[in-house]
């Protein structure tokens, strides 16, 4: 007999299992020719990780401890992000309170090495953090995206794209942050609703009183005009194309020209073109060979063309303008205006679309093998509804703008001859221009966007460029869990370089995970102050109930609705574990393992067998096909309900009998030593200790690196018993909760059946489980019985005339019945409020509909009581 105490304390396993599991090298992937890999996707070293970050890596963890435990060579890979613009942000920001110096006045090295400072500091903080979430990640084989391999492969990709003429350098509208100083990818800018002005703006004809409105939200830019288009077709206008218009302020000509970009109903129809300072007009002004003229700097102030503009921020700058325009009588009307506006991902400052000199990818000839790769299902999504987001994303690719304006990253591989102009790009540094022989060369001061070391993660990690031992084992890697939100930035990206340069996949499947939110289902952030620490709550119930809580939230494309209430549930469910093996093992006396044969079997040996055969198919089948949910859910039934509450309570008789108990000893020590495994990857740490404790020989020194269940028995007829047995005592719980009479309160039962062998059977079982007293055969429902389980060969009846009194029941249960049918025309009269059904999300409305469908089940049940009591 062994006691392991009759308290949980998960802190003290988490820190005495996560080292052992390390020190002993489980977490590295055994020898064998089939392989699970998964890499990281890298945190940003930007600050602590958040429940999202909580929930992606329990996901993968679940994958990872499921995969090696069916005996695969597994392979977990950890790392973390430089991170870029987002790093740089935040150290700039951190030394600007701390010291009161901005990054130039440190220079760029010693900048560099101040950030290096913050980097290690955080990757330490981050590992931290993996650990407390108890995930068995590969750290003999940790990467980050700005190590020594990385920046290796990074300029390889870099040179070689180049080389093949798919990176250029070329002037183009960027998206500028003014505040951040560099340039942004479109998938970096966050377009949001804003409440503007639309400006009205009379351009008169040249030499003429006539004129003609010109509309435009941002009258600042108007400075930069070269022109103003109308629509080929548009017939108010094919009179006027080809003359010229006095730009309001300047007082130069620009002149009229069509072009088919003009949305002729939109407004007047007629719009100003500025190609230095808008995307769709920079096309337009290549198509018809016009000037571009910058009228803001890379602070967003006007350049010294704007005359007296010169130096006003780009808002101040409108104000005088609009007021200028004002009192020259050139301004018709300003009309409210709201329209999505583009704001910097990273500090929210509005963004400026600037021309600039920038380097690029082109996407379009390298995206082709990734969309195939999708289309045929070489690479599955799940939900696969991300699929058709991905696909129409990608068929509408634009090329990547590469280079940032920042110091921390990986740096470009170019040098500039100061001599001949000739441009130098190699992997490795550059003394002597190749084409004149000159020394004086100067690196081109940008840095790559952070994700293009990013794109490289799935074989860079491996370590590409080197054909080593880990690509050729582990690439293709097997799953890529992530969230929506970086699809774009990221996903796309890694398969278009993965197809490139290795030529595969870079993975089988994407699996996005559902968005945390709280529990009113707003987005969790910093402002809201409605976010949930992980460390917080594994400090408060355990990384354990913190993981299954995570698990059994996560249903495939629906959001999760979380606050901290929702771990209580899965805190007791990990004491009930913990509850449940103690009695077992308290019932380990004289305990010998032995042969279990069919005809030793009672007939609740038989149905847990059958039950824990059927969740490990279920369990697994869920893993396998990401319904983390569903996994978890069947082991939290199995356990608890199937396990503890029914299992074990119909075995207590038979551990106190010499004769019958070693049986009973090896099936309940039999199904825990499977339910355990079953429950490792979901909570490695509990299932850890657990397990450890069972009296029998294991095969593997510890749960982590034991084999997974492999269980098949099945016994249909006694399962069917069974469960018979289970919802007569079931329906005799039922009359008492209803009745107001105690759970435990011997009670006699009547029944009527045509046959009553099933009685007969099962009559000892019945007694104990119900807590009855005698069960006696009738031929009519007695006076003063409720019906407790009714079927086509049999009904049975608790007596309750003695136990209660019936004109007082009969009243509480008419008070019941009036409280349950308002509660059912509540639910009815919200479902059909059409405006209720279209305004209220998908979930409010499912759960109006479990709510209501709940009500009318017990209003049934109550009612019918009701009526055999009356």
């Amino acid at each position: 007999m062994m006691d392991i105490g009759n308290r949980y304390t998960p802190h003290e396993l988490e820190k005495k299992w996560y080292s052992t599991w390390n020190e002993k090298e489980t977490f590295k992937p055994k020898e064998g020719n089939d392989t699970f890999s998964i890499v990281i996707p890298p945190p940003n070293i930007t600050g602590k990780l958040h429940v999202g970050h909580a929930l992606n890596m329990t996901l993968q963890d679940v994958l990872t401890r499921y995969n090696r435990m069916k005996g695969l060579s597994t392979l977990w890979l950890p790392g973390e992000d430089h991170a870029g613009i987002a790093t740089q942000h935040v150290v700039e920001k951190f030394l600007r309170e701390s010291e009161g110096k901005r990054r130039e006045e440190y220079g760029r090295e010693e900048f560099v090495d101040r950030v290096w400072d913050w980097a290690n500091e955080y990757k330490d903080h981050i590992r931290g953090q993996i650990k407390a979430m108890g995930a068995s990640v590969d750290w003999s084989r940790e990467r980050f995206t700005l190590d020594e391999g990385l920046n290796k492969a990074v300029r390889k990709v870099f040179v070689e794209l180049y080389n093949e003429g798919l990176i250029y350098k070329g002037k183009y509208i960027v998206n500028w942050c003014p505040s951040c100083g560099t340039v942004l990818a479109d998938d970096e800018v966050e377009h949001e609703d804003e409440n503007g002005k639309f400006y009205h703006i009379k351009y008169y004809f040249e030499n003429s009183d006539e004129y003609v409105i010109i509309a435009t939200t941002r009258p600042e830019t108007m400075l930069g005009d070269v022109a103003v288009a109308v629509h080929p077709s548009d017939e108010r206008y094919k009179d006027i194309v080809g003359k010229n218009l006095i730009l309001p302020l300047v007082n130069k000509k620009i002149p009229i020209i069509s072009d088919p970009y003009v949305d002729p109903k939109f407004g007047t129809g007629m719009v100003k073109i500025t190609p230095a300072h808008d995307p769709n007009d920079y096309q337009v002004g290549l198509r018809h060979n016009l000037e571009r003229i910058q009228v803001m700097d890379e602070s967003a102030k006007m350049t010294e063309d704007c005359g007296k503009y010169a130096g006003m921020d780009r808002y101040e700058a409108r104000k005088e303008i609009v007021k200028d325009l004002e009192e020259l009588n050139l301004l018709e009307k300003i009309e409210d205006h709201k329209h999505a506006v583009g704001h910097c991902y990273r500090c929210h400052t509005t963004v400026e679309p600037f021309l600039m000199d920038q380097w690029f990818v082109k996407m379009e000839p390298l995206a082709k093998k990734a969309i195939e790769a999708v289309e045929k299902e070489e690479i599955k999504f799940h939900p696969p509804r991300w699929k058709k987001v991905y696909l129409n994303w990608m068929s509408e690719i634009r090329d990547w703008c590469i280079s940032r304006q920042l110091w921390w990253g990986h740096r470009i591989p170019v040098w500039y001859c100061e001599d001949c102009g000739h441009i130098n790009v190699s992997e490795n540094e550059v003394h002597k221009c190749e084409k004149c022989g000159s020394t004086n060369l100067k690196q081109d001061e940008d840095v790559l966007d952070t994700w293009f070391s990013s794109a490289l993660w799935p074989f860079s990690t491996l370590g590409w460029p080197e054909n080593t031992k880990d690509l050729e084992k582990f690439y293709p890697t097997s799953t890529l869990v992530t969230g929506f939100d970086i699809i774009f930035f990221w996903v796309a990206r890694m398969i278009i370089m993965g197809e490139k340069f290795m030529n595969d996949k870079p993975f089988s499947d994407v699996y996005i995970t559902p968005l945390v939110r709280d529990k009113q289902g707003r987005k969790m952030s910093k402002s809201l102050g409605n976010g949930l620490d992980p460390l917080e709550v594994i400090e408060k119930y355990g990384t354990d109930p913190m993981r299954f809580t995570l698990s059994i939230l996560a249903a495939q494309g629906k959001d999760i609705k979380l606050d901290i209430k929702a771990f209580e549930p899965y805190s007791k469910f990990a004491n009930k574990i913990w509850n449940a093996t103690r009695f077992v093992l308290l019932n380990m006396n004289d305990f010998e393992e032995i042969e279990l044969k069919d005809e030793m079997l009672a007939i609740e040996d038989k149905w847990i067998f059958t039950k824990l055969s059927k969740a490990v198919k279920e369990v697994s089948k869920a893993i396998e096909e990401y319904n983390f949910n569903i996994g978890a859910k069947t082991m939290y039934e199995f356990f608890w309900n199937e396990f503890c509450d029914w299992y074990i309570e119909s075995v207590k008789d038979r551990l106190k009998d010499d004769n019958s108990k070693r049986v009973a000893q090896n099936v309940l020590v039999k199904v825990l030593d499977n339910a355990l495994k079953l429950l490792h990857p979901f909570m490695p740490y509990i299932t850890e200790e657990l397990w450890q404790s069972l009296p029998i020989e294991h095969s593997s020194e510890m749960i982590i690196t034991s084999s997974w269940p492999i269980f098949e028995k099945s016994y249909e007829i006694e399962e069917s018993n069974f469960e018979k047995i289970m919802q007569v005592v079931r329906g005799i719980r039922n009359v008492k909760t209803e009745m107001n009479i105690a759970i435990i309160k011997k009670v006699e039962v009547k029944f009527k059946a045509t046959n009553d062998n099933f009685m007969k059977k099962s009559d000892s079982m019945i007694k104990k489980l119900g807590f009855v007293s005698n069960i006696e055969k009738v031929s009519d429902k007695p006076n003063g019985t409720a019906t407790a389980y009714v079927d086509d060969d049999m009904e049975v009846y608790v007596v309750v005339g003695d136990l209660i009194d019936i004109e007082a029941e009969s009243a509480r249960l008419e008070k019941k019945i009036g409280k349950l049918n308002k509660e059912v025309q509540k639910f009815e009269k919200k479902l059909s409020n059409k405006n209720f059904v279209e305004k209220a999300s998908a979930d409010v409305v499912e759960e109006t509909k479990e709510k209501l469908n709940d009500a009318k089940v017990q209003l049934e049940k109550v009612e019918k009581l009701y009526g055999e009591l009356k």
